[in-house]
């Protein structure tokens, strides 16, 4: 078969399939519990060429609205790759092609295709908070990092708001203590853990609907580490949270959802408890014991 009609099969894949598979999501919670959150994101028999190279093989998820699903897997498995289908930042590369459906709960409550013709790009991007491994602070004071963003999108004006809105901003992310007389130090200038949580903080000032974290503790030392997990668990339930992790423990402590990710594919999917309580995937179980990754 063709590369062209593995693309064409690929966008034409799956509504029954993907139907079937969010549906045996609930049939692993147990009698009585309450039944899994809506999906707030979903992919639907996804697949992505960056030219004659295929990075992402007819992957199907959803993850659940106000929730924190963990992405795992070995490097170059496709878990960033999948990160960027959602809020598009890999059309940014000329040579890439996707195939299948990357769904969002719109404000009327349906699951609707952010690939559609009418979406458009730069103002889907704006439902997306992103969090790189490395902190990348603006090279600009703390307060300035913060007020920013909201101020370029028209949506605060510099003033008490602004200073009630950032303040805000390192409540939230556990920093106000820390920094609230140092508001016109340079960001640059705090620890790499600060940063971090500045960065958070930044990707949370235009109030997202969903926030990407790739490998956010990635670059940091454990206490670090544990300030952004409190951070994370802090925020969830306001805002939906999609994180890659290479630290299994990390991920058993913060995530409700876990999707492991093998050679572009989701070999496995579940709650959290399942994956790492009663994996049934023979990769997944290799991966855990520490075999390959």
């Amino acid at each position: 078969m063709s590369l062209e009609s593995n693309y064409q099969s690929a966008r034409q894949s799956g509504a029954q399939r993907f139907a079937q598979f969010v549906a045996a999501q609930g049939a692993v919670v147990k009698e009585g519990a309450a039944p899994p959150p809506r999906p707030k994101l979903a992919a639907r028999g996804v697949s992505l060429w960056y030219g004659a190279k295929q990075a992402l093989h007819d992957v199907e998820l959803a993850a659940p609205e106000g929730r924190v699903t963990a992405f795992i897997g070995p490097s170059g498995c496709g878990k960033t790759t999948m990160l960027r289908c959602f809020n598009r930042m890999h059309e940014h590369e000329e040579t890439t092609r996707l195939g299948g459906s990357v769904l969002m709960r719109g404000e009327t409550g349906r699951m609707e295709d952010v690939y559609a013709e009418d979406i458009d790009p730069p103002m889907h991007r704006r439902r997306f908070g992103w969090v790189a491994q490395k902190p990348d602070p603006f090279p600009d004071t703390i307060y300035s990092n913060l007020a920013y963003p909201p101020h370029l999108h028209g949506r605060i004006e510099y003033g008490p708001e602004m200073d009630a809105h950032v303040e805000r901003l390192l409540r939230r992310a556990g920093l106000w203590e820390e920094l609230k007389d140092r508001l016109d130090a340079q960001a640059t200038d705090l620890s790499i853990g600060q940063q971090q949580r500045l960065c958070i903080a930044r990707a949370l000032s235009c109030d997202p609907e969903v926030l990407l974290m790739d490998e956010p503790c990635g670059s940091l030392d454990p206490i670090s580490t544990q300030a952004i997990e409190e951070l994370v668990l802090a925020l969830k339930g306001s805002v939906t949270i999609i994180l890659i992790t290479h630290n299994m423990e990390q991920a058993a402590r913060i995530a409700d959802y876990v999707a492991f990710f093998h050679l572009g594919r989701i070999r496995a999917f579940g709650s959290s408890a399942s994956i790492f309580g009663d994996p049934q995937d023979k990769q997944l179980k290799s991966y855990l014991a520490g075999r390959f990754g």
